[in-house]
């Protein structure tokens, strides 16, 4: 249910009943209200008079959370370019590599491969800690909305942004993944205000 919201799939103000959810999963109710508590403790649902539903988040809360986010994953690709093991950096450019090769027209591929990029950067910062903030701060990441509404060349300015970041950590240059993170971070984000109509 995570993944569904800071994906997209599960959209703001969008109703979440435990016996949907639970038959949907094919589980019991229980371990559907206990996720439900704790995405809630994480600031991604909130309480309705019949349920839940995913909450939603003023301009101002993401804007804040994408600075955050440009801190911390900045730091996570620094962290990955110094410590991260050859296995873990070839799994990074293999990922971008597979992206490389995508259309725009593929949406679900490119969300999944943008997330599983990022996926692998921070688990190759060896940092388990610093991988949870990542995801508590970072509630609006490349989703397919998102990826419906940008353009090619929008795509190719991800896809330079990611060379960039592949590169530095091939090179093992911490200062140069940290920058080039954050600076992908920022553009994406004025992407995502562009496509939204969102201003803080």
């Amino acid at each position: 249910m995570r993944r569904q919201i800071v994906t997209g799939e599960l959209r703001p103000n969008q109703p979440l009943i435990e016996l949907d959810l639970a038959e949907r999963l094919q589980v019991s109710r229980t371990p559907v209200r206990e996720s439900l508590q704790r995405l809630a403790h994480a600031g991604l649902v909130v309480p309705r008079k019949r349920g839940w539903a995913v909450r939603e988040f003023t301009p101002d809360e993401i804007r804040q959370n994408a600075e955050l986010r440009m801190v911390l994953e900045g730091y996570a690709a620094s962290l990955a370019a110094t410590r991260g093991s050859p296995s873990d950096i070839a799994a990074i450019a293999a990922i971008h590599e597979r992206r490389l090769k995508l259309r725009s027209s593929d949406e679900e591929m490119r969300v999944k491969t943008n997330r599983d990029f990022h996926d692998a950067i921070m688990c190759a910062s060896g940092n388990e800690r610093l991988t949870d903030a990542i995801y508590h701060s970072g509630q609006f990441y490349f989703n397919a909305p998102i990826a419906r509404a940008t353009t090619g060349e929008e795509l190719s300015f991800g896809n330079a942004d990611h060379a960039q970041i592949v590169a530095a950590i091939l090179k093992r240059d911490g200062p140069a993944a940290e920058r080039a993170m954050r600076s992908h971070i920022q553009r994406t984000f004025a992407v995502f205000w562009k496509v939204t109509g969102l201003h803080v």
